[in-house]
């Protein structure tokens, strides 16, 4: 209980102090559809991803502290490793089967501390969901959690040059309505919620 408060109260300083003023000053950030967040319990937030920027905005403009599964190389990267260590992100090991970054999500699922999945597993040039993996539809399962769908706009191309000027893009954030966890942990079930969850975030992009 005392680490969990310990890292509340870290994830309220940093968001605060630090990517508030990224978030809404240097990007212009907006929320929309913040009704469609679930304001108790914990539940599997599922977005695109276009940037390492992506973890720090998306839980601070969502208002709850959302734990991030990130790739280990980004823990080693200065400051950037800081912020989203102190958010609640967890390294994940690519092209293998971790499961102990698994045994982690689950925990913290039981805790009531919201998850966030970037479905496609890295990030996409042209900022869409091309490519889904389906462990976002298996945890919802095992976990019988809420998969909330969310579409961060313009993440892909947060800063442009012109002239050797930095031009920064609007950041736009926007949330679907909530979707039901696969019914089973069959093949076909995991492709049909995974499916529902690209054509809802690639929707809400435009």
């Amino acid at each position: 209980m005392k680490n969990h408060t310990i890292q509340k109260l870290i994830y309220e300083l940093v968001s605060k102090l630090f990517i508030f003023p990224i978030y809404k000053f240097l990007f212009k950030g907006q929320l929309i559809g913040r009704e469609n967040i679930p304001q108790t319990g914990s539940f599997i937030m599922v977005s695109n991803h276009g940037s390492l920027l992506d973890p720090p905005l998306l839980g601070h403009a969502l208002g709850r502290n959302i734990s991030f599964m990130a790739k280990a190389e980004l823990f080693k990267i200065p400051f950037l490793g800081f912020i989203i260590k102190a958010c609640g992100a967890y390294p994940v090991k690519r092209g293998i089967t971790d499961k102990n970054t698994i045994k982690t999500a689950c925990k913290k699922l039981s805790n009531d501390n919201p998850i966030g999945i970037f479905i496609d597993g890295t990030r996409q040039k042209n900022g869409r969901v091309n490519k889904p993996k389906q462990g976002a539809a298996l945890l919802a399962f095992k976990n019988q959690k809420l998969l909330l769908p969310v579409a961060i706009v313009n993440s892909h191309r947060l800063i442009r040059f012109k002239f050797f000027i930095p031009l920064f893009s609007k950041i736009v954030i926007k949330v679907g309505k909530p979707v039901q966890p696969p019914q089973s942990s069959s093949r076909d079930d995991l492709h049909s919620v995974t499916m529902v969850l690209q054509h809802k975030i690639n929707n809400l992009i435009g």
